[in-house]
């Protein structure tokens, strides 16, 4: 009995270990990569815009909605030329995607700039596809900043050069840290086993023109 108690400690030492040093690994190597001030950033081909909730009737959640402000400073600032939007839409009734287009529109945005992931499920999902699918090779990210550090990582240890604004929004809840800390293992278990997205596709190369793709 004292042997397995022993085992059981030396496993859960070990899993903590492991959850502390992935944390720690994400945090540092991307910490260089992180921009506060968009004018300190770097130009990119694209800045990319990572699912989140959406309402009912089409309406931007406001982390949602504070993402996508962001990309649209940007955007305007010069630092990319494209903004692809990152999402679920596995179900017809579910699509987090064509709603930020038309946000998009509505501020300004040209159409020929605006690419759609339909299939980004997941950040790896994302940045998977982004550089597959949409031959990207190098990023903004747009998000907030507990999600960034995951975000910058997975598209660097993907090959594209991938940098990072955040995008806050007021009250962040703690849970969403927590369950960062969590995901972050998840990333490297990816990685390391270099999973594939559900779906991949045909390429839709970020240098041509967004209204040419549904």
């Amino acid at each position: 009995m004292k042997r397995y108690l022993h085992y059981l400690l030396l496993g859960a030492g070990a899993v903590v270990a492991f959850v502390i040093l992935t944390n720690l690994i994400i945090h540092v190597s991307t910490k260089s990569h992180i921009y506060k001030n968009i004018n300190d950033v770097p130009k990119a081909q694209a800045v990319v815009i990572p699912g989140a909730a959406i309402f009912p009737d089409g309406a931007l959640s406001s982390i949602f909605k504070d993402r996508v402000d962001k990309a649209i400073s940007i955007y305007k600032e010069g630092k990319v030329s494209k903004i692809l939007v990152s999402g679920d839409n596995s179900t017809v009734s579910h699509n987090e995607v064509n709603p930020v287009r038309n946000y998009l529109l509505e501020k300004g945005i040209p159409d020929a700039d605006i690419f759609l992931d339909h299939a980004g499920f997941d950040t790896y999902s994302t940045m998977y596809r982004a550089r597959d699918i949409f031959k990207v090779e190098s990023i903004i990210v747009s998000t907030q900043a507990f999600h960034l550090p995951r975000s910058v990582f997975i598209a660097r240890m993907l090959g594209i050069t991938a940098y990072g604004v955040p995008a806050e929004t007021e009250n962040i809840l703690f849970k969403n840290y927590v369950r960062e800390a969590l995901a972050d293992e998840k990333a490297v278990m990816n990685l390391l086993l270099h999973r594939k997205p559900k779906f991949l596709g045909d390429t839709i190369p970020i240098t041509g023109d967004g209204r040419n793709y549904p």
